[in-house]
């Protein structure tokens, strides 16, 4: 393939709340993708969300008209969430690439096997924790891995939001609630500074148990050696989106992003305090505190990076084995097969 070649790819699924997002930014990024259509076999999504813009004009298709469209090289599997796994798996068996949106399912073994179905045939597939391509996060990434907070003894994080009653009725069918729609994005986080935890437990609320039987709010605390990270996510906190934070402390410094991202009718920047004990990277010692640029697209980095990854341009750099931890993980902060997935 030419290093400018764009890829063709289409949209499998119009059901996931980031569906009309990673289309409209599939559409924008001319230089690296043609978009050949979008299929909904569910007639009730389609009702639903034929009619957003993203989708405006575009052809819709059967599942097997876009399997087989000439040329097809990618599908972007934005089914509803108890639909992704067995979708992304039919997509695989039919030779595409794959952007696959989150969470990984309920169950590890067929999250597994899909992905290791993908590399048996050289397949990428690149989830859809689209927080891992943000200029804060990227440079927390960065500070860790380079020392600057020396060894990590801490990660504080959260990621809340206030829904209605229709969404918590969608919830509602998970056993963990919002937390496994949501935790799982800064499980990611972690997974990709500390590793592979040695303990998940998990604590799982219901605010208004006498309502409804959706859990709504959780923590997760992940153990390490030399270190504790907790976790948290909640469908009930007011002004939620204000407070989404990422705090990394070690030994040398502290990283501490907030919020992660605001785009609500007053955006708000995203703010890094880094406190240090001595000079790291380009940073002297002290106290300090900057807004860092906010992405053109919430999507648009990680659509661009898989489109460079399946020219051959770079590698993955979050191959099976790393997001095979983030699902175990997962579970086990969901309550789900933690004997099996993370202490066995």
């Amino acid at each position: 393939m030419s290093a400018r070649e764009r890829i063709r790819i289409g949209q499998l699924g119009i059901g996931h709340n980031h569906g009309s997002g990673t289309m409209a930014a599939l559409r924008k990024l001319t230089d690296h993708f043609d978009v050949v259509g979008v299929a909904e076999p569910n007639p009730e999504w389609r009702r639903k969300r034929q009619d957003d813009p993203a989708y405006r004009g575009l052809p819709w298709l059967s599942e097997t008209e876009l399997l087989n469209t000439e040329g097809l090289e990618a599908v972007a599997v934005e089914t509803d969430v108890p639909d992704l796994i067995p979708t992304a798996r039919r997509c695989l068996e039919a030779g595409m690439h794959l952007h696959l949106d989150k969470p990984g399912g309920e169950s590890l073994a067929p999250f597994r096997e899909m992905l290791e179905l993908a590399d048996s045939k050289g397949l990428m597939v690149q989830m859809g924790y689209m927080y891992r391509y943000t200029p804060a996060i990227q440079l927390c990434l960065r500070a860790v891995r380079e020392g600057w907070l020396g060894r990590v003894f801490e990660v504080h994080c959260v990621m809340s939001r206030m829904d209605g009653m229709e969404y918590r009725e969608w919830l509602s069918q998970f056993r963990a609630g919002g937390f496994y729609i949501f935790g799982c994005h800064l499980i990611d986080l972690v997974v990709s500074m500390l590793g592979r935890p040695d303990r998940v437990t998990p604590y799982l609320r219901q605010t208004w148990p006498e309502k409804d039987n959706t859990v709504d709010n959780g923590l997760a605390v992940m153990e390490y050696p030399h270190a504790t990270a907790t976790v948290r996510a909640a469908v009930v906190e007011v002004e939620g989106f204000r407070r989404r934070q990422l705090v990394v402390c070690g030994d040398k410094g502290t990283f501490d992003i907030r919020p992660l991202e605001y785009n609500g009718p007053n955006p708000l920047p995203t703010t890094v305090r880094l406190a240090l004990s001595e000079p790291a990277g380009p940073h002297e010692a002290g106290c300090h505190e900057f807004e860092m640029p906010t992405p053109k697209g919430r999507y648009d980095t990680q659509l661009i990076e898989l489109a460079e990854i399946i020219r051959g341009e770079k590698g993955n750099p979050y191959p099976s084995s790393h997001d095979i931890m983030v699902q175990e993980a997962l579970l086990a902060a969901c309550g789900i097969e933690q004997e099996r997935s993370v202490e066995g």
